[in-house]
């Protein structure tokens, strides 16, 4: 089992849960993925077994994993550390981020906004996930780093359910562009405050959602 095979396969599907390409309680059969990757169950195996111990997977009988399912006392746990976590992380990215990042971050929030036109939700869910990683990797602290990229990896799938609701579209750009204006400025606190109304804002309307399942 060549080891960089898994390695790809432990990438590629950490980048599908961070960008939300599986729903919350979705079942990952081994051999289903083998075959559409053209490969033998034994390194996406070792890959899926990966990510059950990061806690981003959970296993399950009959050779398969799950991708878990969202309460809302989880989601609202997940939400107030990442509140805490990725408003810091963009402060601190503020005063480091360069050029060619800022670039990279004008072009995702030009995509997200046709994107949000077209209704095209996995395209939407792609470069949001690129926004906030980019921003957050440039905070140069790799701890910090790894804490926010393994609450990503439990909560990317649920961002899903953004686009259950016509009326929130038009406003999940909003908060990016003015993120992307105070880092252009320089301005670490207003770039964090912004992150975090973009955090508040649909966190909350996530666990509304979560409240009228339950009910």
């Amino acid at each position: 089992m060549p080891d960089n095979l898994q390695e790809q396969l432990y990438q590629r599907i950490r980048d599908d849960l961070l960008a939300g390409r599986f729903q919350p309680g979705q079942r990952l059969k081994i051999r289903d993925l083998a075959a559409a990757w053209g490969t033998s169950p034994m390194p996406v195996r070792a890959a899926l077994q990966r990510l059950v111990v990061e806690g981003a997977l959970e296993g399950e009988p009959q050779r398969s994993v799950r991708v878990p399912a969202m309460t809302r006392a989880r989601f609202q746990q997940i939400f107030q550390v990442r509140l805490s976590l990725e408003g810091l992380a963009v402060e601190l990215a503020a005063p480091r981020i360069g050029r060619a990042e800022i670039e990279l971050l004008r072009g995702c929030i030009a995509r997200m906004e046709v994107a949000l036109e077209q209704r095209d939700v996995q395209a939407y869910l792609n470069d949001n996930s690129l926004f906030h990683l980019t921003l957050y990797r440039a905070c140069a602290n790799p701890i910090l780093l790894r804490m926010i990229e393994s609450l990503w990896l439990q909560v990317g799938p649920f961002f899903n359910r953004l686009f259950t609701e016509a009326d929130l579209s038009l406003r999940l750009n909003d908060f990016h562009e003015d993120a992307f204006k105070a880092l252009e400025a320089g301005d670490g606190k207003a770039a964090r405050v912004a992150m975090e109304q973009d955090l508040s804002f649909f966190g909350q309307f996530l666990l509304n959602l979560l409240d009228l399942e339950q009910a």
